[in-house]
């Protein structure tokens, strides 16, 4: 779960990306069992019937925070803005509800994040929480609310970036690394979107967020199960047998990205990234490196081993020259290209889904009855809405052989308002987007949607009325989706740069989700 703001006030997303994985052994048989939850509040309630996740007394989180407005949803949670009713203070609250965790390895998984979150708190660098409670429909995590926003977004919005700024945040995700492993944690998902940003001061701390794939571990454990983000997997992880030295390797892939803007290993899709990274081949030749001390890129190098045995650990990254308080990071600003480059890999493009959605909705009648009848086939309970595990159930009857894994991309990319469900639309457009994206017409006709007076071109003015309707259209990412798509820098997408960014391929595929029983 991760807090982040854009312009002022509170923040105003709040991701929960990770489904809590159907199907994983998260300790080996040796494992040390994982410390209890502290003993709950007394109750406030009048039942005192057990609540089947956190199994303590239920208590309605109502009765002591008010709910406003939403901060962001995810696969299991949504993630409100809550005041403390006495104090006034305000703080993050995800509601997870449980009629979501449908098995036994739902409920462990949120149980774990729980209980890691209680082991770890207190670190000046990892998200607080307040308080865990469970009534009948949901289980809720109150957390101290990250008013601060994204670490990227800061630097971005900053617009002067040196060395010395790039270890200085690099330092304090290592701190959390070098502090979740002495005290046996895993975090196994660290990538710059987990780091938030306390408040809107210059010296704000960083805090790391989301340990929903977090684990305990004993020293000589060795996990087996897939799981984090594409670009910051380490190498023993792709080839499933790994331990706590894969949060250095992701420590390693962003601080590559603090000091030139893009991953050191990248591709079209999830696929090629990871093919990238099982060669390791790293980039230093290109800029900036060239300009990026040598010391930077001693202390890359050595967190990027293949050979986890020969990468340094968190204390040893700390006590690096380059890494240490007053260290031998130069304060020299860096090119204003490594800006440029981090806030094209973060903006995300909106512009295609809007674009799908367009074209699913325009759809004839005959384009779409096969697709209709799959949707009612697979909508056993006939809500009107897909699940994962509908999907999945429905469809190897459609003679479709999808890996676990692949049917949630499927559903992640289908879900575009990420509430965990696909409704009509959604799946009309995901499916059409496998058979019939293609076709001329189609592209056409979503180009026109975006062309309002038809003048062959989509304005910014054109992309923010239609970007409104869903949505998705503040300033910021409308500049983004202009300058990832206008590729002869004209300031406005005429017909053919639509046409190549709708057929170009997605690398912005995010979580790998596949985990299998040891």
């Amino acid at each position: 779960m991760g807090n982040c703001s854009s312009g002022a006030g509170a923040p105003t997303t709040y991701s929960d990306d990770h489904p809590h994985h159907n199907g994983i052994t998260v300790l080996p048989p040796n494992s040390n069992p994982s410390p209890q939850l502290p003993k709950p509040p007394p109750t406030s309630s009048s039942s005192s019937s057990l609540g089947r996740v956190l199994g303590r007394p239920m208590e309605d989180v109502r009765s002591i925070y008010i709910f406003g407005r939403e901060l962001g949803r995810g696969q299991f949670g949504v993630t409100y803005l809550v005041t403390h009713k006495a104090t006034k203070e305000q703080f993050a609250c995800k509601s997870i509800a449980t009629r979501k965790l449908v098995n036994r390895d739902d409920i462990d998984d949120i149980r774990r994040e729980v209980q890691i979150m209680h082991h770890l708190t207190g670190h000046r660098n990892i998200v607080e929480l307040k308080g865990a409670y469970e009534d009948r429909h949901s289980v809720n995590l109150v957390m101290e609310l990250c008013a601060g926003g994204e670490l990227f977004d800061r630097i971005i919005t900053k617009g002067h970036y040196s060395e010395r700024a790039a270890a200085n945040s690099c330092r304090q995700i290592v701190t959390v690394v070098h502090n979740c492993h002495s005290m046996g944690v895993m975090h196994r998902d660290l990538k710059p979107e987990n780091f938030l940003l306390l408040n809107k001061n210059d010296d704000s701390p960083l805090k790391a967020t989301d340990f929903g794939l977090s684990v305990f571990f004993k020293p000589g454990d060795v996990f087996r199960d897939l799981v984090g983000s594409a670009y910051y997997v380490a190498p023993e992880v792709l080839r499933r047998s790994y331990g706590p030295e894969a949060d250095i390797w992701s420590a390693g892939v962003i601080l590559y990205i603090l000091l030139s803007g893009v991953p050191p290993f990248w591709a079209e899709n999830e696929q090629g990234i990871f093919d990238a990274i099982l060669r390791g081949h790293i980039d230093f030749a290109s800029d900036p490196w060239p300009s990026i001390s040598s010391s930077a890129k001693d202390l890359v190098k050595k967190m990027l081993r293949a050979d986890p045995k020969e990468r340094l650990s968190a204390v040893e990254v700390l006590n690096h020259p380059w890494m240490r308080v007053d260290g031998d990071a130069p304060d020299k600003p860096l090119d204003i290209a490594v800006l440029t480059r981090m806030k094209q890999f973060r903006a995300m493009n909106k512009l295609k889904k809007v674009a799908l959605k367009v074209i699913a909705e325009n759809l004839s009648e005959e384009e779409i009855i096969g697709l209709k009848e799959m949707f009612k086939s697979m909508d056993t309970d006939n809500s009107g809405t897909i699940t994962f595990e509908e999907l999945k159930a429905g469809l190897p009857k459609l003679g479709t052989k999808l890996s676990e894994s692949e049917v949630r991309q499927l559903m992640e990319a289908a879900d575009v308002d990420g509430n965990g469900t696909i409704d009509y639309i959604e799946f009309i457009t995901a499916t059409m987007h496998m058979n019939r994206m293609e076709r001329e017409d189609h592209l056409y006709k979503a180009f026109e949607y975006f062309d309002n007076d038809k003048s062959g071109y989509i304005t910014m003015e054109e992309l923010e009325s239609a970007l409104k309707k869903y949505n998705m259209g503040d300033e910021k990412t409308i500049k983004e989706i202009i300058a990832e798509v206008d590729t002869d820098n004209d300031g406005r997408i005429n017909y053919d740069e639509f046409v190549a960014m709708m057929r170009k391929g997605n690398p912005d595929i995010t979580h790998i989700t596949q985990r299998r029983r040891k």
